[in-house]
């Protein structure tokens, strides 16, 4: 038979204490691991990138400026000033459109991001599958799916009518 030491509430709140502790360390150890790897991320790749509606933001922005500092040399130095202007203008009327739509709904973006990123996918493979079916014809492999051997007409082959 075993013998029951009962275990004083002190020695139960050290042990409970001690539990505590290890998952504290643990838990600020691995927060301070993934802090010092995002850092050497960011050093060796610079920031990772934002989400869709910043990146449309950042593009915005970066076009802005390109179009409102733009020279026009084929229209003359007097016309040359009021088109900058103008320019400037539609740029500035374009943002402020642009932006509160980005703003309220960057959500969509994502979203967006995510649908381009799927249909590049299914073009991706749509090419490749007849990619394979161009070279296979070229080597002289029938396709698979000619039961009968015949690889129908070639490009040029010429058909009478009469």
């Amino acid at each position: 038979m075993s013998e029951e030491r009962p275990c004083s509430d002190a020695a139960q709140e050290e042990a409970e204490e001690v539990r505590v502790t290890d998952a504290d360390a643990w838990a600020t150890a691995c927060a301070e691991d993934l802090a010092a790897e995002k850092a050497r991320r960011r050093a060796r790749y610079g920031p990772p990138p934002g989400s869709a509606a910043e990146e449309l933001k950042k593009i915005v922005d970066a076009v802005a400026d390109k179009l409102s500092g733009l020279q026009a040399p084929l229209l003359g130095a007097a016309a040359s000033g009021t088109a900058q202007q103008m320019v400037r203008q539609v740029v500035q009327q374009a943002k402020a459109a642009v932006e509160p739509v980005i703003e309220r709904n960057p959500d969509v973006f994502d979203h967006l991001a995510a649908a381009g990123s799927e249909l590049l996918a299914a073009y991706r493979s749509a090419v490749e599958a007849q990619e394979r079916r161009w070279t296979n014809r070229a080597s002289g492999d029938m396709d698979p799916r000619r039961q009968d051997g015949d690889e129908g007409p070639g490009p040029g082959e010429h058909i009478d009518l009469d």
